[in-house]
């Protein structure tokens, strides 16, 4: 009989006593293959050089670094250390970052040489304050990561402790928040509650080959990550997103599980047909995909493609509530994220009064994971209301059968004419187009009627915009939606902005926007 997933080991250690050799990870740009007893050794290490550092439980680090190898061996370093680890997001300017190293109270940061323009903007704001390590090559100020490693022991650390990870809200609309929980002081290697619970709608476990095809930076990618090697699984980590090679990989390497998010299946599902056809994808045992509502054609698509293996889910990185389904309720409910899994939902009006079945408002979570946004009491207070439910700001709808459909994030609903107009709607309409491969889609004030629809599109060929294509597009959304909630107008970008995880940075480009309409 097969162990149930609560009888594995989630413990790293375990798995390098008893599979030494069994590949942990891999990073598919470098070929580089960590075996459980590599990850067990480099991980020791990392925890006593944050010792040696003075770094101790309850302490911050944070981790400036593409995806590479040493990014996940510094995060089990971490996680054995019973300290808190902030990873930061790539893109983000030398300000953006020197703000989050700072709000965490980071004791130290590692980086890679690829951000060394940015380290020399970062120096007055990290000296006497954050020790700087630099991993892959040697940075002015900052000591050599691997050097340090070498001198460090390979045996455990005496006082052992579970560590987390603290990370920051994406800030696509404001200033990004620490994500807090508080650290139990349990050993490492123990069940959680995250564990316990992807494991259990996911099937993560020893046999599991597992693709992750976003930065790591990310809380899903991370998080995902981390659990399949806990439990024994491999996984796969592809420095960037590229369709082809995605698909090249669940081939090479049978991938059985895999994440992503909507604009990937879209970029798949823009590959010529007889691309997308000569992978061997049949090894592939579940597919889970979130951070963004996923259009209803798209995903049609996706399951005629790819079979009944795809899972949905929404979470914040605060983990206050899980909701999730798989494909057969899916295709029953389509449209929805699924039915929670952790927690109660609630849809409330702008009170945080609970609404009836059917009405739009505000997402709430009863009874979810508690956790605080760090250094921000007010932003905690926030996201509760009287009956102390927390929202990740959220707009959606439930049915009678207690499934949960998103609308579109609070603060991006557009109000033109008294009305409530949820840009997703637009956004998915344009994406049925066959030329549109991206769009976002805001308002901009109109004297009017305050606010009109403003879109900017990515087409998948460039060089085929014009105005007839974008009179064409809005005509495309005037048959599928009502007027109010169709672009005013269009205009076409070669590239949307982005985030790696699949984020939209909408509010930066509503901001360039508004800047370009201020008189002089």
């Amino acid at each position: 009989m097969q162990a149930s997933s609560a009888e594995i080991s989630c413990d790293p250690r375990v798995h390098a006593r008893q599979r030494p050799e069994a590949v942990a990870f891999a990073m598919s740009a470098t070929g580089e293959r960590v075996t459980f007893a590599e990850l067990e050794t480099r991980a020791n290490r990392g925890a006593h050089l944050f010792r040696r550092a003075g770094i101790g439980q309850g302490d911050h680090v944070a981790i400036l670094m593409e995806n590479r190898r040493d990014f996940l061996e510094i995060c089990f370093a971490a996680d054995r250390a019973g300290i808190y680890y902030t990873t930061i997001g790539t893109h983000l300017t030398a300000p953006e970052i020197a703000y989050i190293v700072g709000d965490c109270g980071a004791r130290m940061l590692i980086t890679s040489e690829r951000f060394a323009d940015r380290l020399e903007a970062l120096a007055p704001a990290l000296e006497g304050r954050c020790a700087l390590y630099a991993v892959g090559a040697d940075l002015p100020g900052a000591a050599r990561w691997e050097a340090a490693l070498e001198a460090c022991p390979a045996t455990p650390i005496e006082d052992e402790a579970q560590g987390l990870d603290m990370l920051y809200s994406s800030g696509t609309t404001g200033r990004p928040k620490g994500v807090k929980w508080a650290l139990t002081g349990e050993k490492p290697g123990r069940r959680s509650m995250l564990v316990d619970l992807l494991t259990e709608l996911f099937g993560y476990a020893a046999e599991t080959r597992y693709l992750c095809p976003a930065p790591l930076y990310h809380a899903a990618p991370l998080r995902h990550t981390m659990v399949t090697i806990r439990m024994g699984g491999s996984a796969v980590i592809m420095d960037r997103f590229d369709a082809v090679a995605a698909l090249s990989l669940i081939e090479r390497h049978r991938i059985t599980h895999s994440q992503w998010v909507p604009t990937m299946f879209v970029r798949m599902l823009k590959l010529p047909e007889e691309e997308r056809r000569r992978f061997d994808l049949s090894s592939m045992q579940m597919a889970v995909h979130a951070a963004a509502p996923c259009p209803v054609e798209v995903k049609r698509q996706m399951i005629d493609w790819w079979g009944p293996i795809l899972h949905e889910y929404y979470a914040g990185t605060e983990n206050n509530g899980f909701v999730a389904l798989d494909t057969a309720e899916w295709l029953a409910h389509p449209g929805s994220v699924g039915r929670a899994r952790l927690g109660v939902i609630h849809v409330c009006d702008a009170q945080g009064e609970p609404l009836p079945v059917g009405a739009e408002g505000e997402i709430y979570f009863e009874n979810g994971h508690q956790f605080e946004y760090h250094n921000a009491p007010e932003k905690t207070a926030a996201a509760r209301n009287a009956r102390g439910w927390t929202t990740l700001g959220d707009i959606g709808r439930l049915d009678a059968d207690g499934y949960l459909y998103l609308t579109d994030r609070k603060s991006f609903v557009i109000i033109s004419g008294g009305v409530n107009i949820y840009p997703q709607e637009t956004e998915n309409a344009l994406l049925s187009h066959p030329a549109v491969l991206d769009a976002a889609v805001f308002g901009l004030p109109n004297p009017d009627f305050g606010e009109e629809v403003k879109a900017v599109v990515q087409l998948a060929q460039p060089a085929s915009a014009s105005p007839a294509l974008a009179e064409e597009l809005m005509r495309f959304c005037r048959e599928r939606l009502s007027a109010i909630k169709c672009p005013r107008s269009i205009d076409f970008r070669e590239r949307l902005p982005r985030e790696a995880n699949g984020k939209l940075f909408k509010r930066r480009l509503r901001e360039e926007y508004l800047a370009a309409l201020k008189p002089g």
